[in-house]
């Protein structure tokens, strides 16, 4: 049945919806990036390289922001001939995009433009736009990645994922549920997962029989040495595919051992979704370079041995608020080889900067680092936060205030964190200037000095 409804889905239905009702291209798109896969490397560099100069020539006549900066500069596209010149352009950051928010879009295409909010798992949330045809892009490489670890369209999938903050109302619930139900696929609130509870999510496993297990790292790693140290099994799908947090090697053994599938390492962000993943090789993370332009920068205080840089990342579908070589803060490791499953797509190694501490409780609960990218998306006029955790049941939250941040956000940030933790912790809030950069130049969003 399974199988049947996988077909009927990539064929019929979500052809229907997306090309007939939405009106979306991101089908069309997905057969493209599909062929484009097997390109060889220098096929890919040059289709990626076309699209760059595009690029480029649309930001110099259409984007005030990259106008006024290349104008001071005495740069225009022309001058850029190479990988090299390109990579001389200003970087551009969190703070650069909130400064000149307005000034980063598109004439042309500025009232048209979609827009989201990124949770700020660096600490700094941030407000974005792109365009419909980015959307379908960025969709179209996101399933090529995932079909990469066998859940294609309609995978029947369990999600262990971070439920929103606030109350929906009951249509949109209702509208969700039906969405989700459509592409087959449950989702499981992580953010309520306790040391007393874990039976209940070993259970949804079992109840719902997903082919697919997809969700954040932390979470689904404490369900795997709870489900190891208890003898539990569960329903085995063929594919874990981890998100949120770098997966490690030690992590890959433990959640194959407990779940009996081969688990794929990703790599996102909410900027650009997709940027690099695994395929059934597992020679390292393929990056989407047909779609995005990926540099590693090393950072000032990097070791001269080793190549591990800082993800810089230029989105070549988004002609509707560019980032051009937008500073990511997460730091990863180039491949030295080509995957031997024949795609031409470069290789990382590996992706360092992703670990963001879980919080615990006196009552035995543990909530992943990844909600409060939740709450503060949701919160008003906060620029950046940290949580730290020195004990079990007191946490200290650093907040930089921005303009719009009132008693109205406290009141919310307090609400919400009591609504998950209990009231058996402590929060203490603070503002503060600044919050202070780790040595490899990240900002931790939680830190836990617990054993």
């Amino acid at each position: 049945m399974s199988v049947f409804y996988e077909t009927a889905f990539r064929r019929v239905l979500f052809p229907a919806y997306e090309t007939g009702l939405r009106r979306r291209d991101t089908l069309s798109w997905l057969d493209r990036y599909e062929r484009d896969q097997w390109l060889s490397p220098a096929q890919i560099a040059q289709l990626q390289w076309a699209r760059l100069k595009q690029l480029l020539e649309h930001c110099y006549r259409e984007v005030p922001y990259y106008q006024k900066q290349w104008r001071a500069l005495g740069i225009t596209p022309d001058d850029i001939r190479t990988m090299d010149d390109y990579a001389r352009l200003p970087l551009l950051t969190k703070a650069d995009i909130r400064a000149n928010f307005e000034d980063l879009k598109a004439t042309s295409v500025r009232d048209k433009l979609l827009y989201k909010a990124t949770g700020g798992s660096t600490g700094e949330p941030m407000r974005f736009g792109y365009t419909r045809e980015s959307n379908s892009r960025r969709h179209a490489v996101m399933w090529r990645g995932y079909n990469w670890a066998g859940a294609p369209l309609g995978s029947r999938s369990l999600l262990l994922w971070g439920a929103g903050v606030g109350t929906l109302p009951w249509k949109q619930k209702m509208k969700d549920r039906l969405y989700h139900a459509a592409f087959s696929r449950r989702i499981v609130n992580s953010f309520h997962m306790t040391e007393s509870n874990m039976a209940e999510y070993a259970d949804a496993i079992d109840e719902f029989k997903p082919q697919v297990l997809l969700g954040y790292m932390g979470p689904l790693v404490r369900l795997a040495e709870w489900m190891l140290a208890t003898g539990r099994r569960v329903h085995r799908p063929r594919a874990f595919i981890a998100c949120g947090e770098a997966l490690h090697d030690f992590q890959r053994v433990l959640i194959e051992e407990a779940f009996g599938c081969p688990a794929f390492n990703t790599y996102g962000c909410r900027e650009f979704m997709l940027v690099a993943a695994e395929c059934d090789r597992h020679e390292g993370l393929h990056i989407n370079s047909d779609h995005l332009v990926v540099e590693l920068l090393k950072t000032p205080d990097a070791p001269e041995e080793g190549s591990t840089g800082e993800v810089i990342v230029t989105d070549l579908s988004n002609h509707g608020m560019p980032f051009i070589r937008y500073a990511t803060t997460d730091l990863a490791t180039p491949a030295e080889h080509t995957c031997s499953c024949g795609r031409g797509l470069p290789l990382l190694s590996r992706v360092d900067g992703r670990v963001i501490d879980a919080i615990r409780t006196p009552d035995g609960r543990i909530l992943p680092g990844m909600f409060f990218p939740f709450l503060f998306k949701e919160t008003k006029g906060v620029n950046q936060y940290q949580l730290v955790q020195r004990e079990l049941d007191k946490l200290e939250l650093s907040i930089v205030r921005g303009p719009a941040f009132d008693d109205e956000s406290l009141a919310f940030i307090r609400h919400e964190i009591y609504k998950v933790l209990g009231d058996s912790v402590q929060l203490n809030c603070h503002f503060v200037d600044h919050i202070p950069l780790t040595k490899s130049g990240k900002t931790r969003l939680t830190i836990s000095d617990l054993t």
